[in-house]
């Protein structure tokens, strides 16, 4: 198994798609951009047969200081979610 970064993932898209090496890197970038941005807003990204991206809400909770092993609260938060879709499961088998 190996881990593919950004720059690998946009040179992939250049080679599938036709696009040159920079023009597939901009259109990733902004892609990333766009489903942060809706995530940001509380909206769901949802790319049929990939998957979902949506924003789930973190309840408060108690925690302990793993240093002191103190009580803490933890404060709820948003955090991004992501839901594959049946071929992303499919590939990944």
């Amino acid at each position: 198994m190996a881990i593919v970064n950004k720059d690998e993932l946009a040179r992939e898209v250049a080679a599938k798609s036709g696009l040159e090496v920079g023009q597939a890197k901009r259109a990733l970038g902004a892609t990333l951009a766009a489903i942060e941005e809706q995530i940001g807003e509380g909206n769901e990204v949802r790319l049929t047969g990939f998957g979902k991206f949506s924003v789930s809400q973190r309840a408060a909770r108690q925690g302990r200081n793993p240093r002191t092993g103190e009580r803490m609260q933890i404060a709820a938060k948003a955090v991004p979610r992501f839901s594959a879709g049946a071929e992303l499961k499919k590939a990944a088998q």
